[in-house]
Parts: C-alpha cells; structure tokens; sequence
C-alpha cells in the first residue's frame, strides 16, 4: 500500500500516512482539527544504462558519414550469395 504525505494547511503539522489507493483522502488534522493537504514530492527514480540519454542517440562528431559508409561495405558484402552446400551421393 503506499504511503501519503500530508500537511495541515492551519497549524502546518505534517505526517504520513499508509492508505490504499481505494481509501478517501483525510481531511481533517489530528493535532488541531484543521483541513489536510496531500503533499507531492519528487519520484526516486534513477535510469541507468545506455538509450536514455539525449546523446546516445547521436552519432559522434563524423560518425554519421562513418555510418553510411560502413552501411554500404555491409550492403555490398552481404548481397554476394553464400555457397551451397549439396549432400554427398554414396
């Protein structure tokens, strides 16, 4: 269940609480009576590895003409028909 951070909007005592997603809110404070404000926050989460930076995508400095040019040695070389193999008669 995930816990929620509340703040009392009159006496301003915070606090957290642990409620379903199917629970109401809580509006009222239990130190002074006073209406109850969930509070947000940032998200811990932390992304690691490889494709989730802005510059993994790019290709570096000269790579892109690097990249079509190796692109064209694979074309070639992968359009040249492999050599059939036939079982041997006995």
């Amino acid at each position: 269940m995930p816990t929620y951070a509340y703040a009392c909007t009159t006496c301003g005592h915070k606090f957290d609480a642990v409620q379903s997603f199917a629970d109401d809110a809580l509006t009222v404070c239990p130190e002074c009576g006073g209406a109850l404000r969930k509070q947000y926050g940032s998200i811990g989460v932390t992304f690691n590895g490889s494709g989730f930076y802005r510059t993994d995508s790019r290709a570096k400095s000269g790579g892109s003409s690097d990249a079509s040019a190796s692109s064209k040695t694979e074309s070639t070389t992968s359009a040249k028909p492999a050599a059939a193999s036939t079982p041997a008669s006995s």
